[in-house]
């Protein structure tokens, strides 16, 4: 299997943060891209974006916690393109303890999280069989590994993507597929900013600089750090991994613990 067989990767979340800079790495390394993003304006302007530079994309409005949805909407794919990578990118937060996480809220996070990976690679994962070749990446977080404070939600669903990927991993090693999870500490995103909006108005600065510091490294990752791990772990350089968790987290998990 050469890279240049691996052509089509589908992208959660592609609209917007992490999602959009993935998107943006696969087309550079080559790739058409489905942009997959529950903001189908947000979706087709990455895809505007990817085609502005020349690369091939396509965008789609997709809600992963609906399984019929996910389901149809990778059928109407699949007719056409054979889905030879699949990024499990879109993903929701939420900040509270197990006592002030309302069930609603846990049910949300775990039906986006959880059920979402769920139905992404039950969509796709048939095709890659039948192919004997396929990669399958998910986002986990350093929330996976060790305990992160007023994140109780949040610490559960990524937890769940940390050993999903070690089950699916070890099912489909002799189909030629491989599955990783990547796992980012704090990253600067547009989330990141509208959250410091919102909570900190008059002191905005002062909480980005601490947020910032909590990284050991002196600063928060960038989405683009995030995006050329996984072209890396989608590209067959990564032929020999499988099966693995990739801390990119500025030290946090080794260093802090």
């Amino acid at each position: 299997m050469t890279s240049q067989n691996i052509k089509n990767a589908a992208v959660t979340g592609g609209g917007s943060g992490i999602g959009r800079s993935i998107c943006l790495a696969l087309s550079r390394a080559g790739h058409n891209v489905v942009v997959l993003d529950l903001n189908l304006a947000a979706a087709e302007e990455t895809q505007a974006m990817i085609q502005s530079q020349g690369g091939q994309a396509q965008a789609y409005q997709l809600n992963v916690a609906e399984h019929e949805q996910v389901l149809s909407v990778f059928e109407q794919i699949q007719q056409t393109t054979a889905i030879d990578i699949l990024i499990n990118n879109a993903g929701i937060g939420f900040v509270g303890n197990i006592e002030n996480t309302p069930v609603d809220d846990f049910d949300r996070v775990y039906q986006v999280n959880v059920k979402g990976i769920y139905n992404c690679v039950q969509a796709v994962i048939a095709g890659m069989r039948e192919r004997k070749h396929g990669v399958i990446i998910n986002m986990a977080s350093i929330a996976s590994s060790v305990g992160i404070e007023d994140r109780f939600a949040y610490s559960m669903s990524k937890g769940a993507v940390l050993t999903m990927t070690y089950s699916i991993a070890r099912d489909y090693i002799d189909q030629g597929i491989r599955c990783n999870c990547v796992s980012p500490g704090r990253v600067h995103t547009p989330f990141v900013d509208a959250y410091l909006d919102k909570n900190y108005p008059d002191n905005k600065q002062e909480m980005f600089d601490k947020l910032s510091k909590s990284q050991p490294i002196g600063r928060m990752g960038t989405p683009e750090e995030i995006a050329n791990l996984i072209e890396y772990l989608a590209s067959d350089k990564a032929s020999f991994i499988t099966g693995s968790n990739f801390p990119i987290d500025g030290g946090f998990v080794t260093i802090n613990n």
